[in-house]
């Protein structure tokens, strides 16, 4: 369920906190952060080890972080690449809306809806014991799932909307997985910005 509060959606999922701004950014300067992201940022389509072999990812991604702060997952290592001017005013309004401190983001870059992200939880040693993650949407509209962890049949979706901002907090990570699925019938491209704290 979700309780609208002005342009914020609180949404109560049990052993959940999430936060959802679908206008937290306004339209024109999505645009404008989406353009420039697009060329800006150092995309690449890495391997990454699943199930003990190794694939490509289906999608793109790109790392950003404060000097000396290292992130592993599912067999890659990504080691700090610095912060273009853009991600740091962004870390800084979510900082200020959210109340939480982030010295990292990890970009994903889908080109269509062929591209999409597989069933996952952001539990990492590394994330702590009860991790935010931020996440802002640019781009093509996209249908974000969640699942219990015990019962995959309680299920809860989002549409991300260009421009807004999803806050995962409490033990979201703990109880809940998550998902963006394959879309055919989307053609344009989106980027999501993923701001969190390394330990």
């Amino acid at each position: 369920m979700s309780n609208i509060a002005g342009d914020t959606a609180i949404v109560e999922l049990a052993d959940a906190r999430l936060s959802y701004y679908p206008g937290f950014l306004a339209v024109a300067t999505a645009d404008q952060l989406q353009q420039q992201l697009s060329t800006e940022l150092n995309w690449k389509q890495a391997e990454i080890r699943l199930f003990g072999r190794l694939i490509r990812e289906p999608r793109l991604t790109a790392w950003h972080a404060d000097p000396g702060v290292v992130y592993s997952y599912s067999g890659r290592r990504l080691t700090a690449a610095g912060w273009p001017g853009s991600l740091v005013l962004l870390r800084q309004q979510i900082s200020m809306l959210s109340g939480c401190e982030f010295n990292s983001m990890l970009g994903n870059l889908y080109r269509n809806g062929n591209d999409y992200m597989g069933w996952h939880s952001d539990d990492e040693v590394s994330l702590g014991s009860a991790p935010v993650v931020a996440s802002v949407s640019l781009g093509a509209v996209r249908t974000f799932v969640l699942r219990r962890k015990d019962n995959h049949k309680i299920k809860h979706q989002i549409q991300l909307a260009h421009g807004s901002l999803l806050v995962m907090q409490g033990q979201t990570q703990h109880y809940w997985q998550h998902a963006l699925p394959r879309r055919i019938t989307v053609q344009q491209p989106r980027i999501n910005l993923t701001y969190r704290w390394v330990i």
